[in-house]
């Protein structure tokens, strides 16, 4: 299914926030890319592969490390 203004970020954020969803995982992300060091989305989505499951635990993580890393 298709939304218009609906993308692939948005669905995942949605997923994780609104539903609960343990495994929402954005890996076009660019504060997801930052992070890792500016991996293609596809490497991104191989190293990933190691948290699944819990992958929106590691997408908080990876987020919140670009914080420490500017203070």
């Amino acid at each position: 299914m298709r939304i218009s203004g609906i993308g692939i970020w948005t669905a995942t954020y949605i997923a994780r926030r609104a539903l609960g969803w343990a495994d929402a995982f954005p890996e076009t992300d660019l504060g997801i890319r930052k992070a890792l060091g500016d991996k293609k989305p596809k490497e991104i989505r191989t190293m990933s592969e190691q948290w699944k499951a819990w992958r929106s635990y590691a997408v908080m993580t990876l987020w919140d490390s670009l914080h420490a890393e500017a203070k």
